[in-house]
């Protein structure tokens, strides 16, 4: 009886961990630099979407930034005819390669250029806020298009916004894309983020930010702070080239969980 009873209990809490329970599965590529008419950038990119394609559990991509490797106009409708051929919708992140407004690449003109040759795509700034499956997205412009360098610089403005996007979504779990990370192991000094005791002040003020996604070192690193998980993905480029999926599940009452698994792309051999 007491057995039985035990089973029923447990059955019931399974159920309800099953109704409270979000789960959300998408690809990271990172730092593909791709260039036009250059042969192994194409297929390195154009093998990583097809097996992204694959598989039919993964919601969306997004590219984080360093998509082209230099802020030339004729590379990204090709990078973009490329990632047109994903079977799910993805998200793309200006990284301090991508732009310079003086070499005639604006992040206006960039975006411009994307909606051009994606008629789905519906942003027109770096910065904007996308939902899917009970989680909210937003994605954190901290390239600099006027005087570029490698280290990432987020306006106040931009944290401004990023503030209200947290209060309007403060009771929904929340993970924030970008080109530059906060936080990573190893630290490098000459990619770092100006001012960025500023920017984990305010993620510290919300408890529903849950990771903090990005690219731009080329490396491999996942660090937990203050209960948010700061993931940075390597280059598309790395030799064997990667690309990372990232599962997230939040269940009401427990700690969020975070997958994550390198993919390592195998070329077709020539």
């Amino acid at each position: 009886m007491k057995k039985n009873i035990f089973l029923s209990l447990l059955f019931c809490f399974l159920i309800q961990c099953t109704v409270f329970a979000n789960t959300i599965k998408f690809a990271q590529i990172s730092d593909a630099h791709f260039i036009k008419n250059d042969k192994y950038r194409t297929e390195v990119l154009e093998q990583a979407i097809k097996e992204i394609n694959k598989d039919n559990d993964i919601a969306f991509t997004v590219f984080s930034g360093d998509n082209i490797d230099s802020p030339h106009a004729e590379y990204l409708p090709e990078f973009v005819k490329i990632a047109n051929k994903l079977n799910n919708p993805y998200y793309i992140i200006i990284g301090n390669h991508d732009v310079f407004r003086n070499n005639g690449l604006s992040k206006e003109q960039y975006l411009q250029i994307v909606k051009d040759n994606n008629l789905f795509y519906k942003y027109k700034k770096p910065n904007y806020v996308f939902k899917k499956d009970g989680f909210v997205f937003i994605v954190v412009d901290g390239a600099k298009e006027i005087i570029p360098g490698t280290n990432g610089y987020y306006k106040k403005e931009t944290l401004d916004w990023l503030e209200k996007q947290l209060n309007k979504n403060k009771n929904k779990p929340v993970i924030i894309l970008q080109h530059f990370p906060l936080i990573s192991e190893p630290e490098i000094k000459s990619h770092s983020v100006y001012q960025k005791e500023e920017y984990l002040a305010l993620i510290d003020k919300y408890d529903n930010v849950i990771s903090v996604i990005a690219g731009h070192l080329h490396l491999n690193s996942e660090v937990m702070r203050n209960g948010v998980y700061h993931i940075t993905t390597p280059t598309l480029l790395y030799s064997p080239p990667y690309y990372k999926i990232i599962t997230i599940t939040t269940t009401k009452g427990f700690s969020p969980m975070i997958y994550t698994e390198l993919k390592e792309i195998e070329l077709q051999k020539q």
